[in-house]
């Protein structure tokens, strides 16, 4: 069900470009905001049957990326990577801002000469560190504590071993018996797996079924990963894909090359650009794709 969030009256989508679900099923959709729109809000909430409950961080108009969410003793917090601002920041899950984290110079890399820096996603490991991917800047990721002093970077810019070209998407993969920080490298088109300290353990490449890889989330055994090529895979344990969802490759062309598209020339049934997708409590899946009107697709568990 292509469309199945639709922002309140007087807002209009930008890049829908992150998801996530809180524990009482709460869906946050995090969007640039389109030029035309008359609001500014660019997270906006809904119920688990998709009504819309509220919107906010007008701050992140223009920026807003990277939405995850975690719980922190007795509360919920989002992470949001806001690609404007250049910066990563946590709120409460009504948008009172945390905290703040700008430009990185703790980090040897950015402190010995100026280089960008442009957050795109975060990923959380079981005790409490977190990882920011500087996927949309100078390819770095880096490691810090719960709370936010720097500890270490993971990997290096290039394309090699261990090596990114735009990291855009993180997620701690923890279906394994030890858990393992997995990469969305996507200007490499690939994935690749690392141990929570940072050690390299295996690159993941299959350009038949997974073309540009963007982000990851799990559900049980299972593990989603929209690719901005036109599809939505499901991986199993071993990364394999085992379905291509809504694949439109064949009707789309270079990738980005539909983005001035209107609504009704989309192509029913496909993607175009998914760029974050998200298991629902119900195990339905949630899309969103990175298009200058957004749209948000419904994929029934059948």
């Amino acid at each position: 069900m292509h469309d199945w969030l639709v922002p309140p009256e007087g807002l209009v989508w930008g890049d829908t470009h992150g998801l996530c679900q809180d524990e009482q099923g709460n869906i946050y959709v995090g969007h640039t905001v389109n030029k035309s729109s008359m609001r500014g809000e660019a997270i906006v909430v809904f119920d688990s049957k998709g009504r819309f409950i509220r919107a906010f961080g007008e701050g992140f108009r223009g920026g807003a990326h990277g939405l995850k969410l975690r719980r922190e003793g007795k509360g919920e917090f989002l992470y949001h990577c806001d690609i404007n601002r250049c910066r990563v920041v946590k709120t409460t899950l009504t948008g009172e801002e945390i905290w703040v984290h700008g430009y990185p110079r703790e980090d040897s890399s950015y402190g010995e000469k100026p280089i960008d820096f442009v957050p795109t996603n975060v990923a959380f490991a079981p005790n409490g560190d977190f990882y920011v991917g500087d996927g949309y800047g100078s390819s770095h990721i880096l490691r810090y504590s719960l709370d936010g002093k720097f500890l270490s970077e993971v990997g290096k810019p290039g394309q090699g071993e261990g090596e990114f070209q735009t990291p855009h998407g993180l997620w701690v993969d923890d279906r394994g018996k030890t858990p393992v920080l997995t990469v969305a490298d996507r200007g490499n088109r690939r994935i690749q797996t690392f141990t929570l300290d940072g050690v390299h353990l295996r690159t993941i490449k299959d350009e038949d079924h997974m073309r540009m890889p963007c982000n990851f989330h799990n559900q049980g055994e299972w593990m989603v990963c929209p690719d901005l090529d036109s599809q939505v895979c499901i991986l199993d344990q071993q990364f394999k894909v085992v379905a291509q969802l809504g694949d439109g490759k064949a009707e789309n062309g270079e990738v980005g090359s539909r983005r001035s598209q209107l609504r009704p020339q989309f192509t029913p049934g496909k993607f175009i650009t998914p760029h974050d997708a998200i298991f629902l409590q119900n195990d339905d899946i949630l899309v969103a794709e990175w298009l200058p009107i957004g749209r948000l697709t419904l994929l029934r568990k059948t």
